[in-house]
């Protein structure tokens, strides 16, 4: 087993693997992506319709199993991100993340005080709902929740220095197509443009110690960009891995084969 929490690995660059969900919110998803080599599960609030109900459910199957239930929330609100937190996500995601105040607010919104502004509700879902001493749990919550805020606009690309320096904001992650659309040139990602803007968030998060992730959809760009110095990288989509292993297997066939 690596040493150190699935947060402080990220935090100091180890590469930590797992896996965006989008579509299969199934019971035994859990347990395929463990077995496949996942650490962390994203599962997407953002474009699906994911509720927080369904994601209560998934985030309990992963109870046992050495992997951690994630969310990304629609946006970074706190009646989002500590439901999020309560219902058993052991980290969240921003989408557009934008400004110094935005990454604030979020950190806020995620930690417990002194240094954070989260409600507290002890014996529920996010702490298996033991009994146990409180300030121990606050501690050990704080320490252990991940907070990943996405740079995919040319507004949080212009302060990521800033929001990369926010104590709390764990991750920052590169949104590449949103990222290329508000830059100007959707899809381009071999654009000097959106090259430098990759190396302004790396250079960020390295000078702050913070994470830096990245969704590879093919083993080739997972390893280009952790070579470009990603190191929490999540494979999707899962509605593509899904389409290409069936492709695999009924395109040697043909149509209407015998």
């Amino acid at each position: 087993m690596a040493e150190g929490t699935l947060r402080e690995r990220a935090m100091r660059g180890d590469t930590v693997r797992g896996a965006m969900v989008f579509e299969c919110f199934s019971p035994g998803i859990a347990q395929i992506l463990t077995l496949a080599g996942a650490e962390f599960a994203m599962f997407d609030m953002e474009h699906t319709g994911l509720g927080f109900e369904t994601f209560k459910s998934l985030a309990a199957t992963c109870r046992g199993l050495p992997i951690a239930p994630m969310v990304r929330v629609p946006r970074g609100e706190y009646h989002f991100l500590a439901r999020a937190l309560d219902v058993g996500a052991q980290g969240v995601m921003v989408p557009m993340v934008e400004s110094v105040a935005q990454a604030r607010a979020i950190a806020e919104a995620t930690r417990y005080p002194p240094t954070g502004r989260r409600g507290a509700a002890f014996g529920f879902a996010h702490d298996d709902y033991a009994p146990g001493d409180l300030d121990a749990k606050i501690r050990a919550l704080d320490a252990r929740n991940l907070v990943v805020a996405q740079i995919e606009t040319e507004r949080g690309l212009s302060v990521v220095e800033g929001i990369a320096a926010v104590e709390g904001i764990d991750v920052l992650w590169v949104g590449h197509f949103d990222l290329t659309n508000f830059l100007g040139i959707p899809g381009e990602f071999d654009n000097a443009i959106y090259l430098d803007a990759i190396a302004r968030v790396v250079a960020a998060g390295r000078r702050h110690s913070k994470g830096l992730g990245f969704m590879p959809t093919d083993a080739r760009l997972a390893m280009r960009y952790r070579g470009l110095g990603f190191n929490v990288l999540a494979a999707g989509t899962d509605p593509a891995v899904l389409m290409n292993g069936y492709r695999a297997i009924l395109s040697p066939l043909g149509e209407g084969a015998p």
